[in-house]
């Protein structure tokens, strides 16, 4: 759940700083919007692959990748370069937590259906 937040939120930031380059004029438009429409959709398609581990993969290349397009515009590269470590950052942490967080409540899952069949057998 909290790796496919991120990469939700990580779509639209590739497409807003794909506009902002855009509006510096300082690469290819047409890389510009190659880049920023792949990126996002490509967020988007590894938000729903996360259902396997093709999912996870794919949203790892993606943060590699965000860290490597700030170089592409100088003139932006501080700016992506922190917002690309940042999701890279979130992005293993979201990782290790998600996961956790799956198998506590996958658990407690456990431990209701239980609990209901036992008060349901004491009734």
């Amino acid at each position: 759940m909290f790796c496919s937040t991120l990469l939700a939120l990580e779509a639209f930031v590739v497409f807003f700083a794909a506009l902002a380059a855009y509006g510096l004029r300082a690469v290819d438009t047409g890389v510009i919007l190659g880049v920023g429409i792949g990126g996002a959709l490509a967020c988007i398609l590894a938000a729903g692959l996360l259902r396997s581990f093709v999912g996870y993969l794919l949203g790892t290349f993606i943060q590699g990748c965000l860290v490597a397009v700030a170089f592409l515009v100088p003139e932006m590269r501080d700016h992506m370069l922190a917002v690309g470590l940042t999701f890279a950052v979130l992005w293993i942490i979201c990782w290790r937590v998600g996961g956790r967080v799956d198998v506590e409540r996958a658990e407690r899952y456990e431990a209701e259906l239980e609990h209901h069949a036992r008060t349901r057998g004491d009734a």
